[in-house]
């Protein structure tokens, strides 16, 4: 491929800004970023040059819910309608179902891998503590068995990433350990642990805590439980939904700054199928999700994901926290890239995939690139 070039008033390479710059690109790859002077006739982004955001929770979008279509065409929907958001590596997300159904879904992103915007796919249940279900099918609900260990190790083994969010109440440490070493990321949700079931999950191999604050055993000052836990062991990253609904903005400038290192926090959408409609709602497991004042509800008021994509918690917390960009550009798409071991995505330094958006001052994408291919503009 020949070498192409983009200019920008500034881009954000994952760590530091470089104003009036230009990206080099090739074989989509970038190679170097350099003063735009030296590339006066490159074309000019219609915005602020940024790495493109890394989704590690999507559970549709475009009128599609992976659940309803474990297909690769499926896929390929919901990864397009999150690319018109800025999102250029998205972790499709299967919501507990049927045996039958989550085979499908790993079969579909084993032939859709490689597939521009696919980065692998987040497995949410159906092992879980029925105490913080949420909007999960009780019905489905169930502890891991010897079969599903086995299907889930070959999953790890045959796809790029797989995230499997997993109660400690319905897995031993033991099938925690064979997932990790098999090469999946085991992330705590959906939980009524302690801190003391969740430490030990940790040190069989989990490493990330799924929608923090959100289904699991809350921090109290004499028992932290799975939130208390995950803030206070380095080894684990973990998910926020920044939507203004799912968790109070001071709950979230709190986790931003109580987190231990190196683990991180990072931003996800938990996006539902709405994404890029004018759905009024959808169903889950045939339930009713109902879509009002930027909430996604059962009939009971119980949130069922959130109506947002990643760009807009990126927006709502740089904008309504205050987060200085760069740190909220992190969170978005270095953090999360890094919690998967996606090491060429997330930034641009030279060698990185050229992934980036074109992002306007309003925190809005402009146009989106994938591979150093434009895959969406506004």
């Amino acid at each position: 491929m020949t070498l192409s070039i983009i200019r920008a008033e500034r881009i954000f390479d994952g760590h530091r800004w470089h104003e009036d710059a230009a990206l080099h690109l090739d074989a989509g790859r970038v190679t170097d970023i350099t003063p735009a002077a030296a590339a006066p006739d490159a074309p000019r982004a219609p915005g602020w040059i940024v790495p493109g955001l890394v989704d590690l929770q999507v559970n549709g979008g475009g009128g599609t819910m992976l659940n309803d279509a474990p297909t690769p065409e499926g896929i390929a929907r919901i990864c397009a309608a999150h690319a018109g958001f800025g999102t250029t590596a998205t972790m499709v997300t299967l919501i507990t179902d049927q045996p039958e159904v989550t085979r499908s879904a790993i079969a579909a992103a084993r032939e859709a891998a490689g597939q521009p915007g696919l980065l692998g796919l987040h497995l949410e249940g159906p092992h879980f503590d029925l105490r913080r279900k949420g909007t999960h099918e009780p019905a489905l609900i169930r502890p891991m068995s010897e079969d599903d260990l086995i299907t889930l190790i070959e999953a790890a083994r045959a796809l790029p990433h797989l995230i499997c969010t997993l109660a400690p109440e319905a897995a031993t440490t033991d099938q925690i350990a064979a997932l990790a070493a098999a090469g999946a990321v085991v992330s705590l949700g959906h939980s009524d642990c302690s801190h003391e079931q969740a430490r030990a999950s940790f040190d069989a191999g989990a490493r990330m805590a799924t929608h923090l604050f959100n289904a699991m055993s809350p921090l109290t000052h004499r028992a932290p439980g799975l939130t208390g836990a995950a803030l206070d062991d380095g080894r684990v990253w973990a998910g926020l939904i920044a939507d203004g609904i799912h968790v109070d903005d001071a709950a979230l400038r709190i986790a931003l700054r109580a987190k231990a290192g190196p683990g991180r926090m990072f931003l996800v959408s938990d996006a539902m199928s709405t994404i890029g409609t004018d759905l009024p709602g959808f169903q889950l497991n045939g339930r009713q999700i109902f879509r009002r004042d930027g909430r996604l509800t059962l009939a009971d008021g119980t949130l069922a994901g959130a109506d947002i994509a990643l760009i807009d918690a990126l927006r709502h917390i740089h904008l309504s926290l205050g987060l200085p960009l760069e740190d909220a550009l992190q969170l978005a798409a270095l953090f999360p890239a890094q919690a998967v071991g996606a090491g060429d995505i997330g930034h641009l330094a030279p060698g990185a995939r050229a992934d980036f958006v074109a992002l306007t001052p309003e925190i809005t994408a402009a146009a989106t690139w994938i591979g150093g291919r434009q895959v969406a503009a506004a």
